[in-house]
Parts: structure tokens; sequence; C-alpha cells
């Protein structure tokens, strides 16, 4: 299996590095270089970051995947090469086809079987075993005796939406276990996190009007209350401060069971 991150290298240097060159191709090609195309040859290939070919690369990656044939830069010998291409983009190809930066036909070409990963925010039920294994691994690169995480600070983890995704996760967890200094980390290593919370609900109220962000923070006082009073609405009320009458008329405005 070879892989090709299209997002590092120019165009010129993409061309070459997938479809190899000639020597004497451009300055500085001393030698013959095979590409990636030849190299993976009975194989798979992996485009990483695909959204970002340049219109020039995407012709030809479209004639390979067509015909399976391709000249080396500066070449005129016509190869073939048997090669699975894999590819994946955190682009929205359907919106770059119809803004016209993205070729259709390629992308029809390329989206045969397509495995969607939904970001961290909708597969919360990852963030645990994901948290467990950054702070082994980090422990072990740091030299760090770390045995575990307290439940708050794993709650804190747990609350965040993750717009940087696993990568934002990782960092977060590399930085509480190298400022840390004792054996279990706890929201005391989380320092930076308020912030971050703090932040991440503002963006997702930004979104609303101001009715409605209203509206969905008393849903969850109301919610918050009775989980604390094991759904008694009297003393739910009474931590409140409303009447029970009041509280009934929310439950039914809110839909809250």
């Amino acid at each position: 299996m070879v892989t090709v991150n299209c997002v590092a290298l120019s165009e010129n240097l993409l061309e070459s590095e997938l479809f190899g060159h000639e020597r004497g191709a451009f300055t500085g090609a001393l030698q013959r270089r095979i590409g990636r195309f030849e190299q993976a040859d009975g194989g798979t290939l992996f485009l990483d970051e695909i959204g970002e070919l340049s219109a020039s690369v995407q012709v030809k990656l479209l004639r390979f995947l067509q015909e399976r044939e391709f000249e080396r830069v500066g070449g005129n010998q016509t190869l073939r090469s048997d090669v699975r291409v894999i590819s994946a983009t955190n682009r929205d190809l359907v919106r770059r086809v119809r803004e016209e930066t993205f070729r259709e036909d390629l992308y029809y070409r390329l989206n045969v079987v397509t495995i969607t990963v939904p970001p961290l925010r909708e597969r919360k039920e990852d963030l645990s075993p994901l948290i467990d294994h950054f702070l082994k691994r980090f422990a072990v690169e740091n030299g760090k005796e770390i045995q575990g995480i307290d439940p708050e600070a794993r709650d804190l983890l747990l609350k965040y939406n993750y717009p940087g995704n696993i990568r934002e996760l990782e960092n977060i967890i590399e930085r509480a276990v190298v400022i840390t200094r004792g054996s279990i980390l706890s929201s005391r290593d989380l320092p930076f996190f308020d912030e971050l919370l703090f932040s991440d609900q503002w963006e997702m109220m930004s979104r609303k009007t101001l009715k409605e962000s209203v509206q969905d923070l008393e849903r969850q006082l109301i919610q918050k209350a009775l989980a604390e009073t094991a759904n008694h609405q009297s003393k739910a009320a009474n931590l409140l401060g409303i009447s029970e009458r009041v509280l009934r008329y929310k439950l039914k405005k809110h839909g809250v069971k």
C-alpha cells in the first residue's frame, strides 16, 4: 500500500510524485524516477486530501482511472498499472463540483464505494476509549506514571464537541499529561478547558436565535433539576425558584417527560 498526501506537495511536484518523471523533464530532474502509480502496481494507492488536487492533475487522474494508462512527466511512453485507488477528503466534494472546482466526472469515477467517517461530536461513544488510549500513550512518551483520569476531568472532556476532531482531543490530552504532577489526571490539569467549553457552547448558541438559545438553556436547567431531585417535581420547582404549576407548564412546553 502506497500513500500520497495531495496537500503536502505543489502541483508540479504532485504530478511527478504520482506519475514519475524522465531525466531532464525539469530543472533538478537528474535521473528517471518512477511514480507512486508504478510503485503501487498490484496493490493499493491511498490519495489523502484528494479535494485539494489542481485541475490539471484531476484530468490526468481521471484518465488513469478510466484507462489505467499514464505517461511520466517529460516522457512519451504510455505505461499501465493495476492499482486499487482509495481516496479521502474532509471537503464537501458535492459542493466543490457545484462550484466547478472539482471535476464532476472525476467525482463520480471516484465515488464507487463511500465510507463516511462522522465527526467526533457525532460519535461520543468513542470518546472514553480514545481518552484512555491517548492518556496511556503520552504517559509512556513523557515517562510519567499516570494511572488514569478522575470522573470530573473525564466528564469535562466528554462534554466538549471537538471542532478539531481527534487531533484536537489528542493535543488536549498530551498537554494535560505534560503539565500534571499527579498520578491521576484531574480537572486541575485542564485549566484551559473552561475557555474551550465556553467558546464551544457560544459557537453553538450563536447559530440560533436568542429565543431558541433561551429555550434550550431553560430546558437544560429543568432537566438538571429533575435529575438532581430524582424527578420529584415539587423539589425540582423549589430548586429552580418557581411554582410547581409553572414547572408543569414548562415541562409541557419543552416536551420534557
